[in-house]
């Protein structure tokens, strides 16, 4: 499900995002619109993205997600619409990959953090998930690719 976790230094990247607060059953309903948003401001604005897009959770998702749409830029997005220019920090993170479908997204976070939490690490409150390879690159749930990340404190 998922590969052997490590620690790593994750640099500053620049980011167009999306803010969003969304009850979890309508994550469905504002993932698809929202991404093609940012897409579309930065190819309004001639800005290339600078990797795969992701989501970047302010914390742990209960029953809402309190999260942002992103996708990396090398120059700054000028805010457009909901399109917002943002940060992601530099973080000590705690990283593993998960192969599979979103659907089993859950379960890969669940034993990750059992892993960090064996490590006897501290996680920050937000985490990050970087879409590698997804239903855009494959029809087949079982190739994609989603990169997990837990900042650490300390």
């Amino acid at each position: 499900m998922i590969e052997t976790p490590e620690i790593t230094q994750s640099p500053a990247q620049l980011t167009a995002y999306i803010p969003l607060t969304v009850p979890c059953a309508e994550i469905c309903n504002v993932m698809g619109p929202g991404i093609q948003e940012v897409y579309a401001t930065l190819a309004a604005q001639g800005i290339a993205p600078a990797g795969p897009w992701m989501t970047h959770h302010l914390k742990v998702p209960t029953d809402v997600f309190d999260f942002e749409i992103c996708v990396p830029v090398a120059t700054p997005v000028t805010p457009a619409g909901r399109v917002l220019a943002g940060e992601l920090r530099a973080a000590r993170v705690a990283r593993t990959v998960y192969h599979g479908p979103y659907e089993g997204m859950g379960a890969a976070w669940g034993e990750f953090m059992t892993w960090i939490e064996e490590q006897g690490l501290t996680p920050a409150a937000d985490l990050w998930e970087v879409y590698a390879v997804g239903p855009e690159t494959s029809p087949n749930g079982a190739d994609w690719r989603t990169v997990l990340n837990r900042p650490l404190i300390g």
